[in-house]
């Protein structure tokens, strides 16, 4: 498939090297920044640009890896009526590319993408199209990067991400929170390093549900007072060990 990618960042270039390693032609990178461009351009063996009106508007899929903001910019610049034009947002509708083309969709990589790391990781593939052509010929894109890949509507896509937000962001937070707690008690943050990838493992094969420990599945609520007595010095996170707390409590397991 002949591909023009629009964006330089995490997305763009992830995506942009797994396509490349499947067989695909990147036929042009777009980035307003011209040393990210042609960076990426490098990286992928193409050319790039960073003007609109030299855009190459004669390949088959134009693929937005831009921030959620920047699509409804993008798409009034791009007027290609007969050509697939896609974006890689969880919470943007993909209706929001109707005014630029009858083919257009979702190309959502349910992953955290860093640019710089050495190692690609799985990436989930989440697609959704305007027409039943265009839905088979994303499928078949994802598929050649992506031994998952599932069609999900602009509402299921954003619970996805929803969940994603629990999964990642929160739990990636409070692993900050308690490497901070580590440090402040001089205590050494990488004895738990075993114990965050352990757990990572095991929910490969066994619900969440079924995994819970800890004092509050428990009701060990001594312990729970001695946790609390040692987190006086800070509330933050005393609080937060609270809610948790409670809201293990009233969970069915």
């Amino acid at each position: 498939m002949e591909i023009v990618i629009i964006g330089t960042g995490n997305t763009a270039t992830v995506l942009g090297k797994k396509f490349k390693a499947a067989g695909h032609r990147i036929l042009q990178v777009f980035g307003r920044d011209a040393k990210a461009a042609s960076q990426l351009a490098y990286e992928l063996g193409t050319e790039s640009n960073t003007y609109w009106s030299v855009v190459n508007r004669h390949d088959e899929l134009y693929f937005l890896a831009v921030t959620d903001i920047a699509i409804e910019q993008i798409v009034h610049k791009l007027q290609l009526p007969d050509k697939t034009i896609v974006h890689t947002a969880a919470s943007v509708s993909k209706n929001i590319l109707q005014p630029a083309s009858t083919h257009y969709g979702v190309f959502y990589p349910l992953q955290s993408l860093k640019k710089e790391a050495d190692h690609i990781p799985a990436i989930p593939i989440i697609v959704d199209a305007s027409d039943e052509q265009t839905l088979l010929q994303l499928e078949a894109l994802a598929g050649s990067i992506s031994g998952h890949v599932v069609e999900a509507d602009d509402e299921e896509r954003m619970k996805l991400h929803l969940a994603a937000v629990f999964c990642n962001n929160f739990v990636n937070h409070l692993y900050t929170l308690a490497e901070k707690y580590c440090i402040d008690e001089g205590l050494d943050f990488t004895l738990l390093i075993p114990l965050i990838q352990e757990t990572a493992l095991r929910i490969e094969t066994i619900s969440p549900s079924q995994l819970q420990t800890g004092p509050a599945v428990r009701n060990d609520e001594q312990t729970i007072e001695k946790h609390l007595q040692l987190l006086e010095n800070h509330p933050h996170l005393k609080e937060l060990y609270r809610v948790l707390t409670s809201s293990i409590h009233t969970a069915s397991y």
